[in-house]
């Protein structure tokens, strides 16, 4: 493919993108194949010969599109969002024709630099403290992961790396292995998986805290901290979650962090959803203790409009994730090692794409004020939904509505809530997940499309409504 064919193929995706986007609300929000659906629809083999883009923009609608689950449908209420937009589209077209991958600074001084800024303009937007701005002229500093699970990781093993070279210094006669074997990190009982599976990777024990309300408590920390000096073991790491996966809850950090301090443990702060809400004002005191942090996470990628994957991640000392991640062969030193960042020592993988330019298309052509605006009538919208169902006297909700998620649940038996979903679901016009808190079954609803409107709540709750309408004239 030449030039002048490539830019009539770009043209023809660019109106079928805008297409989609425009009318997603009429497709069905979940598709209705079954597994093993694709591979009948195309050949056994690559072709030997080049077909015409052509043909393959006609099996988009043939191939691709019979099963995909349309995630930035106003009727896509499962999980969290996953964030979209037009100028993030078209800044990964231009990451992928610049191609480069950005591992050491040299390797193209831009994709490293605009991400040092594009770092400090985000951490700005949510004022958190100097320590981790690159700008204050310190140690810190931020980096775009792939992911908070990564983001997660890579703290995890950064404070393994710390206490490692803390304990061998107060005990030279103990080997690597034995202070590894008393090595013990803490998040909520509410904490996302990939927190126990950051443990797993990282060869450590990790504990789990009991919240309260389904937050975790600075007490409760403590105790668990306490028991565990107790018993030999060493305390290292502790993640505070704002904004659970299960329902939107908030660790209380104001109370966490200082007690981390206080037994010198690393506090990670994963804020991967909620994060984004901290661009506005009146959500920032739910990030109240920020500054007792070491580092800290979210995903513009969910809710702030930059296209997957674009995870933000502010370390206020970057030293012990790059001394642990360093391996410097020979082809990868350069001239100017040491006067910018070389952010494969910031990660686990070695290659990178430009995910700054998604960020910077983002902030420059929204501006804060419209990236509020965004997040506020997300927040409004789920409140509206909220209102919805609390008026009618069958349901119930199942945690305080916070940001833009809504948990409720039939009254009754976590059975009957089971058979609610099975049919929302199954009628194939909205999607919802569930979510199980101490043995109490409830639906998650999620505002997640930029396209939503008031009228998709109605709709939505009107599906909801029906589906309870159904069960009732069964029994």
């Amino acid at each position: 493919m030449e030039a002048p064919e490539f830019k009539d193929f770009a043209k023809t995706m660019v109106d079928f993108i805008a297409e989609y986007l425009e009318n997603i609300r009429e497709r069905r929000v979940l598709p209705e194949v079954k597994p093993g659906y694709l591979k009948p629809l195309i050949p056994d083999a690559a072709p030997e010969k080049p077909e015409k883009w052509q043909d393959v923009m006609q099996d988009i609608e043939r191939v691709i599109m019979p099963g995909v689950t349309h995630w930035h449908s106003p009727k896509f209420h499962a999980y969290f969002p996953t964030a979209n937009s037009y100028p993030a589209i078209v800044a990964d077209m231009l990451s992928g024709a610049i191609a480069c991958i950005g591992f050491t600074w040299i390797a193209s001084p831009a994709c490293t630099e605009l991400e040092v800024v594009m770092m400090d303009w985000l951490g700005k937007m949510l004022e958190l403290p100097a320590e981790f701005l690159a700008c204050s002229g310190g140690k810190g500093g931020g980096v775009i992961q792939g992911t908070a699970s990564e983001s997660t990781l890579v703290a995890l093993l950064g404070a393994k790396a710390k206490k490692l070279k803390e304990v061998k210094e107060l005990h030279p006669e103990w080997d690597e292995h034995t202070i590894l074997g008393k090595l013990v990190g803490y998040c909520s009982d509410q904490a996302h998986s990939s927190v126990e599976r950051a443990g797993l990777l990282g060869g450590v024990k990790l504990r789990s805290v009991q919240s309260e309300n389904h937050r975790m408590r600075g007490a409760a920390l403590e105790k668990a901290i306490e028991q565990d000096v107790a018993e030999g073991l060493i305390p290292f790491y502790a993640v505070v979650t704002l904004g659970t996966t299960n329902s939107c809850a908030f660790d209380y950090l104001d109370e966490c962090g200082p007690v981390g301090n206080k037994h010198n443990l690393w506090i990670h702060v994963d804020a991967a959803y909620a994060g984004s809400a901290f661009i506005c004002p009146e959500y920032r005191h739910l990030m109240k203790g920020i500054e007792s942090a070491d580092s800290f996470n979210f995903n513009p990628h969910k809710w702030m409009l930059v296209n997957f994957d674009c995870s933000a991640m502010w370390l206020k000392d970057p030293s012990w994730v790059v001394n642990a991640f360093n391996v410097d062969p020979l082809y990868l030193k350069h001239d100017m090692q040491g006067s910018a960042p070389d952010y494969r020592h910031w990660q686990i993988p070695l290659g990178r794409r430009f995910r700054a330019l998604k960020l910077w298309f983002v902030l420059r052509l929204y501006g804060v004020e419209n990236l509020q605006a965004h997040i506020r009538r997300h927040c409004n919208f789920a409140k509206q939904f909220g209102d919805l169902c609390v008026a009618d006297s069958r349901f119930e909700l199942a945690a305080e509505i916070n940001m833009g998620l809504v948990c409720f649940r039939l009254k009754g038996s976590n059975e009957r809530n089971e058979a609610l979903l099975k049919r929302i679901n199954g009628r194939g016009h909205i999607h919802l997940v569930p979510a199980k808190i101490k043995d109490v079954y409830f639906l998650r609803m999620a505002i997640c499309s930029r396209f939503t409107q008031s009228e998709d709540m109605e709709y939505s709750w009107k599906e909801v409504s029906a589906a309870a309408d159904e069960m009732e004239q069964e029994q």
